[in-house]
């Protein structure tokens, strides 16, 4: 109730944070809520869980099992959904009755620090502050969850490192990942990683054209394309690929860009000026290396100020190229074709990452043939970036490892311990007994 009664708040400090539209802000914001309700029902049914009977072999013996918290996890979130992927760690967490030092991302709150003023800085952590207000609130014991604002390379190496900390659970880069296995395994620590991405969404010749095109704007357009899981690269059926791309770049027009706090806002800024600077890179090395803007690349007309970036669609796209093989973070659609489903399915598991990607047609059968063949740990049939905290999610590959969401992303935080009983009145009778 508290987070509901806050959510007008809450929504607009999400959007002063990271620049997504506020109706996206509005709809996390519920998402929150509903993730919160999700892991206390599983709360409630945990110790109906408990003691579960395992079936043995030998009647001399019983078993049951029994799963306890893992202990102190460290909760490490980015900026793209600061308090919804908070919630999607610390919700389970507690459930599983685990104490909690949640960290939050420090990359708005470093440029607040240098560019804007200090006021900001505060803004850029208190949604997660938030959290912690209203966990006060509903009387949560004192340092159950615990909110550690700070810098990457001193507060969250800290946690990877630390001895009384038992479990990781990141959201993040590939490369900070790799610094926080490394940290982890010095200690022999579990971790859970959710990193990048570079999502294909494959459209074959048979679909609804305007409806495939939607999915695919929104696929990787979302949340102005800052989306680990975004499907950014579009392989398109060569048969109908000239008149998809026309309905794409007339969709694309109609996205209305501007200040993320307007009504209809559909793209609103980039992160930083540093991520700004990343995603115009990544589109001019695209051009330098051969391939076409086909729509966007530049910065809005209408807007002089803000780190704006038009939704852009590049085509004549090799399988080398970086636009084809890196995560961007921003929105920026990639675009190549196929003619047979074997090929489709090559360019598509074509990239280190695997965390979501997508399949449009209306053959059933084919859906569930590429479904099973995308090697990716969420495939989305006919539409993008659904996301339900009833189903899991993670990646496979450079995308990482673990599951979050639903009763997966519950066990992830719970540790399982066999008790087994010897009930017969017999002696064992393995050794020899001594003489009396």
């Amino acid at each position: 109730m508290q987070i509901k009664e806050r959510k007008p708040v809450l929504a607009k400090l999400e959007t002063f944070d990271c620049g997504k539209p506020l109706s996206e802000s509005e709809a996390d914001m519920d998402d929150v809520v509903g993730c919160f309700e999700y892991y206390a029902d599983l709360a409630e049914g945990l110790d109906a869980k408990q003691k579960a009977p395992v079936s043995l072999p030998m009647k001399t013996f019983k078993s049951y099992v029994i799963k306890e918290p893992i202990g102190v996890v460290a909760l490490i979130v980015p900026w793209n959904y600061p308090l919804l992927m908070a919630t999607w760690k610390v919700a389970p967490a507690l459930a599983a009755g685990c104490a909690a030092i949640l960290k939050p991302s420090e990359l708005a709150s470093v440029y607040a620090l240098h560019l804007l003023a200090s006021v900001f800085m505060l803004l850029s952590h208190l949604t997660c502050l938030e959290l912690g207000e209203v966990c006060r609130e509903v009387d949560l014991p004192a340092g159950v969850l615990n909110i550690l604002p700070g810098l990457g390379p001193e507060a969250g190496a800290s946690l990877a490192s630390h001895p009384h900390v038992d479990k990781i659970s990141f959201t993040g880069s590939t490369v900070t990942a790799v610094k926080i296995m490394t940290a982890a395994a010095q200690r022999v620590k579990p971790v859970t990683l959710e990193l990048g991405g570079k999502g294909p969404i494959v459209v074959f010749e048979d679909v609804d054209i305007d409806k495939a095109v939607e999915w695919t704007i929104f696929g990787c357009f979302y949340t102005n394309g800052q989306i680990c899981s975004a499907t950014s690269r579009l392989i398109v059926h060569e048969s109908i690929a000239a008149e998809f791309l026309d309905r794409l770049v007339k969709w694309s027009e109609n996205i209305k860009i501007s200040d993320p706090l307007e009504e209809g806002c559909k793209l609103g800024p980039i992160v930083s000026r540093g991520q700004y600077e990343k995603v115009m890179n990544f589109i001019s090395n695209a051009k330098s290396e051969g391939a076409t803007i086909l729509y966007g690349g530049n910065r809005p007309k209408h807007l002089k100020k803000g780190f704006f970036v038009e939704p852009t669609i590049i085509t004549d796209v090799t399988t080398s190229m970086q636009i084809w093989r890196e995560e961007v973070f921003g929105p920026v659609l990639c675009v190549k074709t196929f003619t047979t489903e074997e090929e489709a399915i090559e360019l598509a598991n074509d990239t280190h990452y695997g965390l979501g990607g997508a399949v449009v047609s209306k053959d059933r059968e084919r859906c569930d043939r590429v479904s099973k063949l995308l090697q990716n740990g969420a495939v989305w049939v006919n539409c993008s970036q659904p996301c339900f905290c009833q189903a899991p999610f993670g990646g496979t590959k450079w995308s990482g490892f673990g599951r979050e969401l639903g009763e997966w992303g519950l066990e992830s935080y719970l540790s399982v311990k066999q008790v087994t009983e010897y009930v017969s009145d017999e002696q064992w009778g393995w050794y020899q007994p001594p003489k009396q």
